[in-house]
């Protein structure tokens, strides 16, 4: 099974409902979070035109990344059908990524926002409003009790969810182990997987998340083939 393959399969099995900040949300293997009592979708780290920036300098990778995220938001689109989106950041891989998008791709991404309230919150990649799409683009914005922005705040922040980190999780056991992207959490704020279907990841054990969670409440929502799986951090290794 490809990656990409491995990707679509994750999006259609189990999510998880848990309380974050004191509202209700859902861990959808996708890699979204959805708040069905604001009807709100929030997504983190798109990169879309990835392909495209990489061969403007250069370095040639197939050019199918931007349709394939695409398709599997709008599969998240449909699952729960959200009046409010929030792209969290680095929704384009830089700042040309809106502007050189192919038409179809454009097309394609003004069919999945048409009708809802589209936020982008501005990225370190893409931290200009985006070309020729729609929307409304702001630092970060508040919706019932969570703040959302890209790059979490080094400072404890109750409601934040941030992206930035594209935070995943390795477990070990009977002489093998397993890595895959996650939510991080420890019930007061989140950092949120990446969605983009060529982005990386960095391990929740990193120094970079130190500091970010309650230690004895820090857990990962991993998202496996099955169902997304609550790990506390203790349970992890690097």
């Amino acid at each position: 099974m490809n990656m990409m393959q491995r990707r679509f399969r994750q999006a259609e099995s189990e999510g998880v409902e848990t309380v974050l900040n004191g509202g209700a949300i859902v861990c959808d293997p996708s890699g979204v979070f959805y708040a069905p009592g604001e009807r709100l979708l929030v997504v983190s780290d798109l990169h879309l035109e990835k392909g495209a920036a990489f061969a403007r300098r250069g370095m040639m990778l197939p050019p199918y990344d931007t349709a394939a995220t695409l398709a599997l938001l709008s599969g998240a689109l449909d699952r729960y059908d959200p009046a409010r989106v929030i792209c969290l950041g680095d929704s384009f891989h830089d700042r040309h990524g809106a502007a050189f998008m192919p038409a179809q791709n454009r097309e394609a991404l003004n069919a999945l926002m048409a009708g809802r309230d589209w936020t982008w919150i501005v990225g370190n990649h893409d931290p200009e409003p985006p070309a020729l799409v729609g929307g409304q683009t702001q630092e970060e914005v508040t919706v019932g009790p969570w703040i959302f922005r890209h790059e979490p705040s080094p400072h404890p922040r109750p409601g934040e969810v941030a992206g930035h980190l594209h935070p995943v999780a390795k477990v070990s056991g009977n002489g093998r182990s397993v890595r895959g992207a996650c939510f991080a959490s420890d019930g007061s704020r989140m950092v949120m997987p990446s969605f983009g279907v060529t982005t990386g990841g960095l391990n929740v054990l990193d120094r970079a998340f130190a500091g970010l969670f309650a230690a004895d409440r820090a857990r990962a929502y991993v998202i496996g083939l099955s169902r997304v799986y609550p790990l506390s951090f203790a349970s992890l290794c690097r």
